[in-house]
């Protein structure tokens, strides 16, 4: 797995959106929090194009720049500017070649696991952590700061809440995964991931309950639960019933699907669409020890 090296004051970080279009004026705060790192911002030179109603210009533009972000050996890493939909629209047609030779931290999360799935295919390691869109917002500042420290620092220990529902032992494994409807999205495409030892993380925001039992019986019909080194679900947010009431919580159609397994699971872990949302290494390898319906994750790289 290639590991990109942290950043150091003076670096450049690249913003690119390519997805979902994001004003102006969301972008200002986290230019202003960047720099405050003592790094510098580099724009994409399409970010506010208005060519699209809803993705932050066409197909092309999202693409060049996103290209020539990771063409230009000045920019040490790319902060993703927000999620939505449309990465899935351009990740085949990128070219991560340059990252083999000059590797560096591409970051996101949401519909930004369709380009770390495929950084993952190509052994090499990303970031999952919140984005631009969201460092303004007050209850974002520890999910910022984690980012940070993660590029900047060092972070490589994280503990989730206590839930009834998380199921006890130890795993060791690559760690993979972010939204589960893009997860299931990759299946069958250049991205489908190899799970088999792997820790899957999952998250999911904004779906009916049968949907979400029925993204979870696709990854299990498609072999990707049976042979995983642990399970850890983050925030299930905003997860809404049908009007006929299907009948069981998010957690109880997660377990139902994987209890016939035993390696370990971890709920409640702070990852996802809500706060805090704490950076971690996508294709890092790592350690999920679960006791007493509480979880730690460690990274070993």
């Amino acid at each position: 797995m290639i590991i990109p090296p942290q950043l150091k004051p003076g670096d450049t970080i690249g913003i690119t959106a390519p997805g979902r279009k994001i004003p102006k004026a969301d972008l200002k705060a986290a230019i202003d929090i960047v720099k405050s790192w003592g790094l510098n911002v580099q724009l994409a030179k399409n970010l506010f194009s208005d060519k699209h109603s809803y993705l932050a210009g066409t197909d092309e533009e999202r693409l060049s720049d996103f290209q020539s972000l990771i063409n230009d050996a000045n920019v040490k890493a790319i902060l993703c500017a927000r999620g939505g939909y449309g990465s899935t629209r351009i990740v085949d047609q990128i070219d991560f070649s340059p990252l083999l030779v000059q590797p560096k931290y591409i970051i996101g999360f949401s519909d930004i696991t369709a380009i770390h799935l495929k950084l993952y295919s190509l052994d090499i390691q990303s970031i999952h952590a919140t984005m631009p869109v969201l460092f303004a917002r007050e209850k974002s500042a520890s999910s910022v700061e984690s980012l940070r420290q993660m590029l900047l620092e060092t972070s490589n220990k994280f503990i989730s809440s206590e839930s009834i529902y998380s199921r006890p032992g130890t795993g060791a494994g690559k760690i993979i995964g972010g939204n589960l409807s893009l997860i299931v999205d990759s299946l069958g495409t250049s991205s489908d991931p190899d799970m088999d030892g792997c820790i899957l993380v999952i998250e999911e925001v904004d779906e009916y309950r049968y949907k979400l039992d029925r993204m979870i019986t696709q990854l299990w019909r498609a072999g990707k639960l049976n042979k995983l080194a642990g399970l850890i679900v983050g925030y299930m947010t905003d997860i809404k019933d049908s009007e006929l009431g299907f009948g069981e919580t998010a957690e109880e159609i997660v377990l139902n699907h994987v209890n016939k397994y035993t390696y370990p699971i971890a709920f409640d872990f702070p990852t996802g669409h809500e706060n805090p949302n704490l950076a971690w290494k996508h294709g890092g390898t790592g350690n999920l020890h679960v006791a007493n319906g509480r979880a730690t994750l460690t990274f070993v790289d």
